[in-house]
């Protein structure tokens, strides 16, 4: 298995993303390589300065870079040779089995669309993030921020998108899905909640067990939490808010540990033909070797796959 790495993409890149390559060369198995995708001379210097061998990584040249702050799409179209673009041009070709980056997450998303393209039937991919419970499992919630404008039809898609990523990479045996709401009665909620209640409350393609409340994202109460792109990255912020106060305050236990972003590295953009990973833009060495493993866990589930066999039994046939 051949993950390529946006090495030039994350606030604290290129250091953090050569740094957690060789992490993650040592913990892959001896028949899985990562390949450095970036500016090839710096790259080679930086392998050079942490004492790694560089035979022990692929690396692919790519001149320029899509900066954080840079407009996705104009960047992405404008960038012809940036690691971005080249990354998902090796996807797109087979030359790489799945692609990371701690870079611009908007472009990163762009490129999935025009690159790898969304599986046929899904109407808006969508990305994920992890809530420790507290009874040490985890809550997969989405969307976190791909999609701030959504219908019912969505969120219904959302819901079989973190189904299959429940089962498969989190190995969860009949998730249970909730869709976050004011209420928990199926009358409450927006326009978009209510119409969706119905769609899911019917479907028997994942478990639904009705509307799941703001205090209820920590509790075992579901297994996958589903909402609009825009409530969902407010609630994210909010949390990785929370974690860096109390972590500034010297308040931790191993629970509240368990908030650190480091540990989940990355999301999958769940919905497209091929593994994608985005990472947090802050990413230190350890958030990209995790981002980097979660890449290995999302391939070795063949997950695209396994949402193109679902969407196409869901959608394409009434």
């Amino acid at each position: 298995m051949r993950i390529g790495l946006d090495v030039m993409g994350g606030d604290r890149a290129p250091d953090a993303t050569v740094k957690g390559a060789i992490l993650a060369h040592k913990a892959l198995k001896e028949q899985d390589s990562i390949v450095l995708i970036g500016d090839e001379k710096i790259i080679r210097k930086k392998l050079k300065e942490l004492e790694a061998d560089e035979n022990d990584f692929g690396i692919v040249h790519a001149e320029q870079t899509i900066q954080m702050g840079e407009h996705p799409t104009k960047a992405y179209k404008l960038k012809t040779d940036s690691s971005i673009n080249v990354g998902f041009r090796l996807l797109s070709s087979g030359e790489i089995d799945s692609f990371a980056s701690a870079g611009n997450s908007g472009a990163m998303l762009v490129g999935s669309i025009y690159s790898v393209k969304a599986v046929e039937g899904i109407a808006r991919p969508a990305t994920a993030g992890v809530f420790p419970r507290q009874d040490d499992g985890n809550n997969i919630f989405l969307d976190v921020g791909t999609n701030v404008d959504t219908k019912p039809e969505h969120l219904f898609q959302f819901a079989i998108l973190g189904n299959l990523y429940a089962q498969h990479v989190f190995h969860i045996d009949s998730p249970r899905v909730g869709l976050l709401n004011i209420g928990e009665e199926k009358e409450k909620g927006n326009f978009s909640t209510k119409a969706a209640y119905p769609m899911m409350e019917k479907s028997k393609t994942f478990n639904f067990i009705g509307n799941i409340e703001g205090r209820d994202l920590l509790r075992n109460k579901a297994d996958v939490i589903v909402c609009d792109g825009f409530t969902g990255n407010v609630v994210l912020k909010q949390t990785e808010a929370f974690f860096r106060i109390i972590t500034k305050r010297g308040l931790t236990d191993d629970y509240l540990a368990r908030f650190n972003y480091e540990n989940y590295g990355g999301t999958p953009v769940l919905g497209v033909n091929a593994p994608v990973i985005l990472g947090h833009g802050i990413s230190n060495d350890v958030a990209i070797k995790n981002m980097l493993m979660h890449a290995m866990e999302v391939w070795q589930a063949d997950l695209p796959a396994k949402i193109k066999t679902s969407v196409s039994k869901n959608f394409q046939n009434g």
